[in-house]
């Protein structure tokens, strides 16, 4: 069973579909927890095109075009990543916006980066803004942490076009 949407969800998805705009996801440590909160909005068809869940390095990489040279100097766990994620399910769906969440939900480390530390990015047709996580809690606490600010930042970017959103 599913949790109910964020309002933050239902919010910017009206916002999209007023102005006829588009979004779709790309998604690491939240492993399609992102697009379940959207779809779970009444109507997200209205905007919502699709994700991609790409929990394995190698296809950050394959599928959303991520340069292996990002993942070499930076690794999957960095802003560069998140960036080139949302740009890549953005190309992929031909979507207006794209938000991407990539990082450490625990409880181990990973590429020797904490759990919590989380990179979320929105590619817009302005470009891509990365928002740097320090998230606290469990693996759930942090996966639900990362939806909502990627949330938060698709709805600072929005609200930078459209005065009135937050």
């Amino acid at each position: 069973m599913s949790s109910p949407p964020l309002p933050a969800a239902a919010r910017v998805l009206d916002v999209l579909a007023e102005r006829g705009e588009t979004l779709a996801t790309a998604e690491s440590l939240t492993g399609g927890m992102l697009a379940a909160l959207l779809t779970d909005v009444p109507g997200a068809s209205r905007c919502f095109r699709g994700g991609v869940v790409a929990y394995a390095s190698d296809l950050k990489e394959s599928v959303l075009g991520v340069p292996a040279a990002v993942v070499a100097e930076h690794g999957v766990v960095s802003g560069p990543c998140a960036a080139a994620m949302a740009e890549g399910a953005r190309r992929l769906t031909g979507s207006t916006y794209a938000v991407a969440t990539t990082g450490v939900a625990g409880p181990d480390l990973q590429e020797g980066k904490p759990a919590g530390l989380v990179f979320v990015a929105v590619s817009a047709p302005s470009g891509t803004m990365v928002r740097e996580l320090r998230l606290t809690g469990d693996r759930e606490e942090v996966r639900r942490g990362a939806c909502a600010g990627g949330l938060d930042a698709l709805a600072e970017v929005l609200t930078r076009e459209v005065p009135g959103l937050g």
